[in-house]
């Protein structure tokens, strides 16, 4: 008698499923934004409601942007990475989602839906009529703003319909842009955290743990990208010279 062979249910390879599986993806880098945004809000719960929602997304975001941002340099330096390289989609997409989230809260919160004192503008009772009063926090604000379009963007053209209408080239120009988004998250948060409380009229908070996090978190970003090109460059030339 002929035994029909049984599928083989202990061969299912969980790890290729979750790297290769869209839905899969979107689920863990959904948990890992979940877990890391509750972590955020309740390391700082003597902060007001508003200040620590804000900075829990706005701190998670760019923990997500810094990792898609690191995923392509260590694969070069470490090629059994390469795997993961497809959760750079999905890191990106949800860090524009925290990102549009910890600006609605600034929006609503913060400045009372008043675009004006978005932008560093208050009203004076005495002149009736808005004054600048925060450059800094205009300037960090105008930057935060152009980060997050140009990430709605890239969120927006992260699918493989929009690479299909805009073709390769053009989809992977776009794409790159990336490493403008990273640079003006950084300058956005850095500002609020080191510079927009120094004024000795506004009201400081208690102090934030993240100022030496945030540091390494750039400082690894920027060394991987610059041992991975350094690396690149290296086996370039050295194969040029072989070939001669």
């Amino acid at each position: 008698m002929t035994v029909s062979p049984r599928r083989n249910v202990a061969g299912f390879n969980l790890k290729s499923y979750l790297l290769s599986s869209w839905w899969a993806r979107h689920l863990i880098v959904i948990l890992i934004g979940a877990a890391g945004t509750w972590l955020f809000l309740y390391s700082r719960i003597e902060w007001s409601p508003m200040h620590r929602w804000n900075r829990a997304v706005g701190d998670m975001s760019i923990v997500l942007v810094a990792a898609a941002m690191s995923l392509g340099p260590v694969s070069r330096l470490w090629r059994s990475t390469a795997v993961l390289l497809p959760y750079r989609r999905e890191l990106g997409i949800y860090a524009v989602l925290l990102a549009f989230i910890h600006a609605t809260i600034i929006l609503i919160g913060w400045v009372n839906l008043d675009l004006m004192r978005l932008v560093g503008f208050e009203f004076h009772p005495g002149l009736q009529r808005y004054v600048m009063v925060q450059h800094g926090f205009a300037i960090a604000n105008l930057i935060g703003v152009l980060a997050l379009l140009y990430g709605l963007i890239l969120a927006g053209t992260s699918n493989d319909r929009s690479l299909r209408w805009m073709g390769s080239s053009v989809w992977k120009f776009v794409q790159r842009g990336t490493y403008v988004l990273w640079w003006l998250s950084v300058v956005h948060t850095g500002y609020f955290l080191y510079l927009h409380f120094l004024d000795f009229h506004r009201a400081t908070p208690e102090p934030n743990w993240v100022q030496w996090p945030f540091a390494g978190l750039v400082g690894t970003v920027l060394a991987l990208q610059i041992v991975a090109s350094s690396a690149t460059l290296y086996k370039v030339r050295r194969r040029g010279s072989a070939a001669s």
